[in-house]
């Protein structure tokens, strides 16, 4: 860098940035904190090593990359990222399950609500429809009104068994 000040890197290492300095790119002196937390997880001789081994197009965003990874180590120095990650997948898993359970509460409002139409006669229907006179076929219990209509209706419970949503 010349007669400017140092890098963020060469400021905390104490050395003298050079013009040619793989580091000033990317960490500029006016964001030292960049650096520091880079430094602190991977150690600025892994950086060097890692920049210079990528092309020169690539290296801002690996640079991107290790300060994500280098702040994710410093929350969670166990799991870092993939801790991260873990927590997100949980909770599109989560989220899934409840958009299934919903959907399913959906089609059964839609079917509380649908009258029941019945299907047109098939063409290869039997003549011999004395299958419908047998007793399952009728409700014969003794009520006092004769228009009653058992209710039939659906709910999570019947469903799933158990309520799914807490």
């Amino acid at each position: 860098m010349g007669g400017t000040s140092p890098c963020a890197s060469c400021k905390l290492l104490r050395r003298r940035c050079a013009k040619d300095c793989i580091f000033a790119p990317y960490f500029p002196s006016d964001d030292p904190q960049k650096f520091a937390i880079v430094h602190k997880v991977f150690g600025a001789s892994n950086v060097s090593k890692m920049l210079q081994e990528l092309p020169v197009h690539q290296r801002a965003d690996a640079v991107n990359s290790l300060v994500y990874e280098a702040n994710a180590r410093m929350r969670d120095p166990v799991y870092g990222c993939v801790g991260a990650i873990s927590y997100l997948q949980n909770q599109v898993s989560e989220l899934q399950m409840q958009l299934a359970v919903a959907q399913a509460e959906i089609l059964c409002i839609q079917m509380q609500q649908e009258p029941v139409i019945p299907a047109p006669a098939a063409i290869d229907e039997p003549e011999d429809k004395s299958f419908l006179l047998h007793p399952q076929y009728f409700n014969f219990a003794s009520s006092s009104s004769s228009n009653v209509i058992p209710d039939y209706s659906l709910n999570r419970e019947s469903v799933f068994g158990h309520d799914m949503v807490s």
